[in-house]
């Protein structure tokens, strides 16, 4: 008879992006949080940092009469929280940590960090910082919980997900070794940065050193501590097979177990309102198109997406451009082609002059100056986006079959041009675009999908190794989605085939594009948290069990 799972009694979270949007992991805790308060009800606690003191954060409601003894025990300790609701379906419990304190500590820290486990501090920079202190503020917040508030027969797992939390996981595994630890690393950070540095990470995963290309790459503080962490936790997990590689071969270490990314299904909206919705989505998209450009566009307009980090090799925004280059002289298309890059730059503000025009309404026939972005940049000569366009003579020409616009900012509703968030539209977007070098698995596509959206992806991405998987064989977009093989050297034959995508999906009619949409959202519904979970019940149990046979010693 096979033994039932072990469960815990209560399970702690910490990421940066606990009440803070920031990118993929946000998406990941967010959605997340509705399955498992339905499965542990208020027994999971994320803990996040306390970045918006003095200021209304709109993703966290305070609750002043939770655990308020313990919050002022705390407090006594020098350990600053609020406790509350984050403001997302399921409104798990949130207690959000001031890690500002610790600075002063923080030399002491990294010591202990060394003498205990190895961890290399020395030549920190940047983020490291101020992520350990909320790293270790966070450990001090399960480590007083859990003594103040829980027995020592509760079962009690603590995930901390990214590099970012990892000096505080390895302060629980040897101070509070009662707890399970589990450590979820979303993306290697000398992987990223092997990748972000022009270098092919690929073909010659099996050959590199992990720890000597942190030095050569400037990255041995953060890659040192997520190396530790991986080794020393109970249950090691990543998102993807295609991460799992990375781990075995540039940390030393294999994964536990794989947990792939899930989505919720509340986040679309169904029926009448989905109509809606992506109507209004497709007329703003194409007001602020004319607004900018004086072109016009009719209601046919092929609306085709890019999104996500700016990160400009990884990403594959680099291909997503070149192959809207080549669709310029594609006398196949059938239709207009608006092509959007949204992903936020460093922006200044938005731009007056087309704030002008949409304030005033109607359509325009002449183009503001410098027709292809949205927003005004900081250092706008050194941006890669623009640098592209300046440089292939891409100018949003009123007579040309494809636009491009630039969109640098975060689409959080308060954009100032577009004033919608981003999943309000996306759901316009007929085509959606992500051809990544480096994707370790790919919520933008994921996201696409579910909201009917079509996509293409590649290979290297875990959502794509997924989807070719599921559907068992390559992916294309008549399946909701095109998956391109990719690899070390072929991004401009990736840049054809997606330019090719572009003009097939343009040639589609209704019949054919409703299809397509249809399958999209049925791949979208094996993403469902409610399939993905099981695998999170898998580390549960294998950090459980590895915390219950070392604390009979």
């Amino acid at each position: 008879m096979k033994e039932s799972k072990m469960a815990p009694d209560f399970i702690f979270e910490s990421s940066w992006e606990v009440c803070n949007k920031v990118g993929g992991i946000y998406t990941v805790l967010s959605t997340r949080a509705k399955t498992l308060q339905e499965q542990f009800p208020d027994k999971v606690v994320f803990i996040g940092p306390d970045l918006w003191q003095g200021k209304e954060n709109p993703l966290f409601v305070e609750d002043t009469k939770m655990w308020p003894s313990w919050v002022k025990k705390a407090a006594e300790t020098g350990l600053h929280v609020r406790v509350g609701r984050w403001n997302i379906p399921g409104q798990p419990c949130v207690v959000l940590v001031d890690f500002q304190p610790y600075f002063a500590r923080k030399n002491e820290l990294y010591g202990a960090a060394w003498n205990d486990f190895g961890v290399d501090s020395l030549h920190a920079y940047g983020d490291y910082d101020e992520s350990s202190m909320f790293s270790y503020a966070a450990a001090l917040v399960v480590e007083s919980f859990y003594r103040t508030k829980l027995s020592s027969k509760k079962k009690v797992v603590y995930q901390a997900h990214e590099w970012m939390t990892a000096l505080g996981v390895l302060y629980i595994s040897k101070y509070v070794p009662e707890i399970a630890t589990i450590f979820t690393t979303h993306a290697t950070s000398i992987g990223r940065s092997i990748a972000g540095n022009g270098k092919p990470l690929y073909e010659y995963l099996w050959a590199y050193n992990g720890t000597q290309m942190a030095g050569e790459l400037n990255m041995e503080a953060k890659h040192s501590v997520e190396r530790q962490a991986a080794h020393h936790v109970d249950c090691f997990t990543t998102v993807s097979d295609v991460t799992g590689r990375e781990c075995a071969e540039l940390l030393d270490k294999p994964c536990d177990v794989i947990l792939p990314n899930g989505f919720e299904a509340d986040f679309v909206p169904a029926g009448a309102a989905f109509s809606r919705r992506r109507n209004e989505a497709r007329a703003r998209i194409l007001q602020v198109a004319n607004a900018l450009t004086g072109a016009a566009f009719p209601d046919d307009t092929l609306i085709v997406a890019t999104s996500g980090r700016y990160e400009y090799r990884n990403k594959g925004i680099d291909v997503f451009l070149e192959a809207a280059y080549r669709s310029l002289y594609d006398n196949s298309l059938e239709r207009p082609v608006l092509m959007l890059v949204q992903v936020p730059a460093w922006v200044e503000s938005p731009r007056t002059d087309l704030q002008e025009r949409l304030t005033l309404g109607g359509t325009y026939d002449t183009a503001l100056p410098n027709p292809v972005i949205t927003h005004n940049l900081h250092e706008a000569w050194n941006d890669p986006v623009l640098c592209f366009l300046n440089s292939h003579g891409m100018r949003n020409d009123v007579h040309s079959p494809v636009k491009v616009i630039f969109v640098p900012c975060y689409l959080d509703g308060n954009d100032g041009i577009f004033q919608k968030p981003y999943y309000d539209l996306l759901i316009g977007d007929d085509l959606a675009a992500y051809p990544s070098y480096y994707e370790p698995w790919g919520y933008t596509p994921l996201e696409a999908i579910a909201f009917h959206v079509p996509c293409v992806t590649t290979s290297l991405s875990g959502f794509g190794a997924w989807a070719n998987a599921t559907i068992g064989r390559d992916s294309k977009i008549e399946d909701g989605v095109e998956v391109i093989p990719r690899n070390d050297y072929n991004a401009q034959d990736v840049a054809e085939q997606l330019s090719n995508t572009v003009a097939r999906y343009a040639a589609f009619g209704k019949k054919d594009a409703d299809r397509a949409r249809r399958n999209a959202a049925k791949l979208a519904e094996k993403a469902l948290w409610k399939h993905f979970i099981t695998y999170y019940h898998d580390a549960y149990d294998i950090a459980l069990r590895k915390a219950k046979e070392r604390n009979k010693r």
